[in-house]
């Protein structure tokens, strides 16, 4: 069985192993985008991973969800990357910037814009703003014209992402986001070539693709979906039908790695496997269940680490295990315990619970 300790290229880049960082939105951003030096820090204690992908980034005004998230939207945010890239680089380390438009995931408060989704749908849920929790606005529906546009955002930031000194891009295509509520058959209402069918409801995740492939190469071009997770209230129909149809449409890409968490029944995610000829990352955290609605992921282990190797994983990525573990390849290697996650410091603050996690001290 392939080890989680091996190399293993993702387009021009070998991976000492394949352990993977997981996108994890920490916001320790200035309030006005900007990457800080504790962010640099952050992500260099983690550089023995094989990959790290970093927080969500905004990549244009309107398609910022969250207070104090550094951004990709113009290039002074951009140059506030760099220290992080260098740091991480100098390290030893290789990263990817996750591109997150959050469409309807958003509030005026924080973009200065009212939200774009595919169609006039609230979420039904609560969004992050300065001043707290509040209701999920009703999105602005994209006019037809407009769509292309917001797939060539991800192209523009990630242009920038690697004049910042980024490896490569992974867009958010998961969890609720832009990309997935065109995928849904509750967030999308569209009857223009963008929605109803499946064929025109993974059309805009395959021309944010195609764009930002064309702009910065297929080998540095990455995507990671969550199929039929149900956040952010997004529903989807028919998933292995829609999902197969999506890795079909990018497989001809050639692009970096799929990403895919474990968010469906294992038959599923072995069935999009086989639809895939190139690196295909997983994330094991399984979803736990409230009658019918998700509520809580479990945490990924060596265990489910080897369990998804063992059914064709390339790389396994890690989310909450990276929090507080900076040292997680070796810990992993060794078999050593994990420090647990505090989950009062996962969003914003200080260095607490961001750069205050140790690596692992033997005892004689």
């Amino acid at each position: 069985m392939t080890s989680l300790f091996s190399s293993h290229r993702v387009g021009g880049l070998v991976l000492p192993n394949r352990v993977v960082m997981a996108p994890m939105s920490r916001v320790r951003g200035t309030a006005d985008g900007l990457a800080t030096e504790q962010m640099a820090s952050y992500f260099a204690q983690r550089a023995t991973a094989g990959l790290l992908i970093s927080d969500g980034i905004q990549p244009n005004r309107v398609g910022t969800a969250n207070p104090g998230a550094a951004g990709l939207r113009d290039a002074r945010e951009a140059a506030s990357w760099k220290p992080v890239t260098d740091a991480v680089h100098l390290n030893g380390g290789r990263i990817f910037a996750q591109l997150m438009h959050g469409g309807r995931i958003g509030h005026e408060s924080v973009s200065g814009v009212q939200p774009v989704g595919p169609s006039a749908v609230a979420a039904g849920a609560s969004v992050f703003t300065p001043s707290g929790p509040q209701p999920a606005p009703v999105p602005r529906a994209l006019a037809t014209d407009e769509v292309p546009e917001q797939a060539r955002s991800y192209a523009e930031a990630a242009v920038r992402a690697l004049d910042a000194g980024f490896d490569g891009v992974e867009l958010h295509g998961a969890n609720g986001y832009l990309i997935s509520q065109f995928l849904s058959s509750n967030a999308n209402l569209r009857t223009d070539s963008y929605g109803g069918s499946i064929a025109n409801r993974i059309r805009f995740a395959v021309e944010a693709v195609e764009a930002t492939a064309d702009a910065i190469g297929a080998d540095r071009t990455a995507i990671r979906l969550s199929p039929g997770a149900g956040l952010w209230n997004v529903v989807e129909e028919d998933v292995p039908g829609l999902y197969g149809a999506l890795l079909t449409e990018l497989d001809r890409l050639g692009l970096a790695y799929v990403h895919l968490e474990a968010t469906t029944d294992e038959a599923t995610m072995v069935a999009l496997r086989r639809r895939w000829s190139g690196t295909f990352m997983v994330n094991p955290s399984t979803w736990l269940q409230r009658g019918d609605e998700p509520y809580g992921p479990v945490p990924t282990n060596r265990e489910s680490a080897d369990h998804w190797l063992g059914l064709g994983a390339d790389l396994i990525s890690f989310g909450r295990a990276y929090l507080a573990n900076p040292d997680l390849v070796e810990r992993l290697r060794l078999g050593l315990p994990l420090n647990a996650a505090d989950p009062a410091t996962f969003y914003g603050g200080d260095e607490t619970g961001y750069l205050d996690y140790g690596t692992y001290r033997h005892t004689a």
